[in-house]
């Protein structure tokens, strides 16, 4: 699987652990929340081991752990521990929402996490608490302080770019780069989930954040890929700050091209594309006891499928939405 039919190779793998959260972040979910997966029905850790295992035997190096929120699941650190000992698997990373971060910084660190993300859409702790329904921006602020003090990098804060939300802070979040190594990722605002979750006329695109930051600094292009399992971020720099800046552009800069991804459900189905609702079941014969090369076939075949790109505008121009929200699918 290591190929798919459009010559992309497939070696990243993006592992939700659990779908539930402690935010209720109005982009991501409702206000009441979501109808939450069965216990019985959520993947055990030794399944999601064995996943992980026949992946990385079919080509996959890269796994970032992922939820709902990872670290609300009980045995997560030991989980991680034993992930980081699986043969082949040669990056692991995490993604949190930073609220029990500082808690875990040190028991992830030596578990073998050493590059982590932070969802991050506000410094303001008045609107953080509006955003995720009752978020503290303290917490987040002392999780990423302790991972920076830990030795943890990269450190990645992650920022949806949300028109009449956090676009007064476009250049606050740039200033965060200047002094501490921290790269501050700006992520285009996508369609998914219910349509109550409906946010189109509050997209912002990458283009207008990068002006908005060249209005008072030179942004200077430091990468394009250069590992093939470099995210479709692309990078620029503030002249002489610490850290970097990066710009993910789904909506207004398709890199469906170039994509190396796959998703693995909280319920165990495998996702080939985030914008696309089509899955593969692996949970089932998972537990009707396939065997690891039947488990590799259903993997193969779910890597068949996977669309040229996403299909996030039809073709009369009006924007799609994929129908599971971000916290369904794992990020």
């Amino acid at each position: 699987m290591t190929v798919d039919r459009y010559n992309r190779e497939i070696n990243y793998l993006r592992v939700s652990i659990t779908d539930r959260c402690n935010l209720r972040c109005d982009y991501c979910m409702p206000k009441e929340g979501l109808s939450l997966i069965g216990h019985d029905d959520i993947l055990r850790y030794e399944e999601i081991l064995r996943i992980v295992r026949v992946a990385v035997s079919a080509g996959v190096s890269k796994v970032r752990i992922t939820g709902g929120e990872p670290l609300v699941r009980r045995g997560v650190v030991e989980f991680i521990q034993s992930l980081t000992s699986t043969e082949g698997l040669r990056d692991i990373s995490l993604t949190t929402n930073g609220t029990l971060l500082e808690m875990y910084a040190e028991k992830l660190f030596a578990a073998g996490i050493k590059r982590i993300n932070i969802s991050l859409d506000s410094l303001n702790a008045g609107k953080y608490a509006r955003i995720t329904r009752g978020g503290d921006l303290n917490a987040v602020l002392r999780g990423i302080d302790a991972v920076y003090r830990i030795g943890y990098s990269p450190i990645k804060i992650n920022v949806v770019a949300i028109k009449g939300f956090n676009d007064d802070e476009i250049l606050d979040f740039a200033k965060l780069s200047l002094d501490k190594p921290y790269q501050i990722r700006f992520i285009e605002l996508m369609n998914l989930g219910s349509a109550d979750l409906d946010h189109a006329n509050q997209y912002l695109s990458n283009s207008t954040v990068r002006e908005i930051i060249n209005r008072h600094y030179r942004l200077e292009f430091i990468n394009a890929k250069t590992r093939k399992t470099d995210g479709p971020a692309e990078i620029y720099k503030i002249s002489a700050a610490q850290g970097a800046i990066g710009f993910i552009s789904p909506v207004s800069h398709q890199f469906c091209r170039t994509c190396n991804r796959l998703r693995l459900t909280a319920d165990g189905h495998l996702r080939v594309c985030l914008l696309s609702d089509e899955e593969v079941d692996l949970k089932g014969p998972l537990r009707d006891g396939c065997s690891d090369a039947e488990l590799r076939d259903l993997m193969e075949r779910a890597v068949a499928k996977k669309p040229m790109h996403h299909e996030l505008y039809c073709d009369e121009g009006q924007r799609k939405k994929c129908m599971k929200g971000m916290s369904s699918i794992g990020g």
